[in-house]
């Protein structure tokens, strides 16, 4: 993929995406059934589901041009009760098996004289652990990032010149959609290395009367802070639940402003021979939507549980932080 893309999605692929959820004589596929999709479906996908160019060459923010004024104040409308529920996990101090690069707190001062105190933090926060925002920088495919911009060019030791996460600086307000795929199949947490597909989104959305529409935040739930607090950590980076790369046409369809889960949202392994994340792939650097990995979803599922609705007003502020690949932050579901 060497030139910019249009939008359009080729009425080939809508119909491809469309026999993955249906089988035969228009039945559901089986919760067992693994659609196909192969190291070179995703190189196809690469070009036909990309937003290269949808907005313009010089574009740096990819589909949160879909979170429009108007799809703010409507978000902001979903604020109804006043309850604000946070979806960052406590960043991890201790090292683990998951947390191989833990949170650095450091106290300042102390021991000295004086009314105040003060601590230094030190986090690579990208990774299996930390509650954190990808900017559009932060992957790339055959040397371009989203968008056409040749890695070499615009990715240097100073940092991104191009889809920074600096681009988010004004903050995101949008719906939140949380879709408790552990609730759907009645369990406290999915087991590691279970691959989420379409059938489940869309059985998500009938159990919870709800739609994912465009300008959404769609925020998966598999369970994982949950398992780890019942069995403790594990090698998150090897073996996950996650969405399989097969949901991507879905998420492009319907116009999703950002992607979400507790994981990384790719499952691990990821059942593309050759290609390690191709959820990561597909959205940073073809359709350009930017992902919260590793938040905290336990929290804002009993509290959608307890209103009996699972859309929310979402607000979240990544650091403003000139050529970031990215940001930690604590991102905010608003009932």
């Amino acid at each position: 993929m060497t030139t910019r893309r249009g939008a359009t999605v080729p009425t080939r692929l809508i119909l491809w995406s469309c026999f993955l959820v249906v089988g035969s004589a228009g039945q559901p596929l089986s919760a067992q059934a693994s659609p196909e999709v192969t190291r070179a479906t995703v190189d196809q996908w690469m070009t036909e589901l990309s937003n290269w160019g949808r907005w313009g060459d010089d574009d740096q923010l990819g589909t949160l041009n879909l979170i429009t004024p108007e799809k703010r104040l409507q978000a902001i409308g979903l604020a109804r009760v006043g309850t604000s529920v946070s979806m960052s996990h406590n960043y991890l101090k201790e090292q683990a098996l998951d947390a191989t690069s833990p949170f650095g707190h450091e106290m300042l001062g102390i021991g000295t004289p004086g009314q105040f105190r003060s601590d230094r933090y030190t986090l690579a926060y990208h990774g299996y652990a930390h509650s954190h925002l990808d900017a559009l920088c932060h992957m790339m495919y055959e040397g371009r990032l989203y968008n056409g911009y040749v890695r070499d060019d615009e990715v240097t030791e100073g940092g991104c010149d191009k889809l920074a996460i600096i681009n988010f600086k004004q903050g995101i307000v949008t719906r939140g959609i949380l879709m408790d795929i552990a609730r759907l199949k009645g369990v406290e947490y999915l087991e590691p290395g279970t691959p989420i597909y379409v059938e489940d989104l869309e059985a998500w959305e009938r159990e919870a009367g709800i739609r994912v529409g465009s300008g959404d935040v769609v925020l998966v739930r598999s369970g994982r802070w949950a398992r780890r607090a019942e069995v403790g950590p594990w090698r998150t980076g090897r073996e996950a639940a996650g969405l399989h790369a097969s949901v991507v046409p879905w998420l492009r369809e319907r116009g999703v402003a950002i992607l979400g889960s507790d994981y990384t949202n790719d499952v691990l392994p990821s059942g593309v021979e050759g290609v390690s994340q191709p959820i990561h792939q597909l959205m940073l650097v073809a359709l350009g939507t930017p992902l919260f990995d590793n938040l905290d979803l336990e929290a804002v599922a009993a509290e959608a549980d307890r209103q009996g609705r699972w859309e929310f007003m979402l607000v979240a502020a990544p650091l403003a932080v000139e050529g970031g690949t990215g940001s930690p932050l604590n991102p905010l579901a608003i009932f």
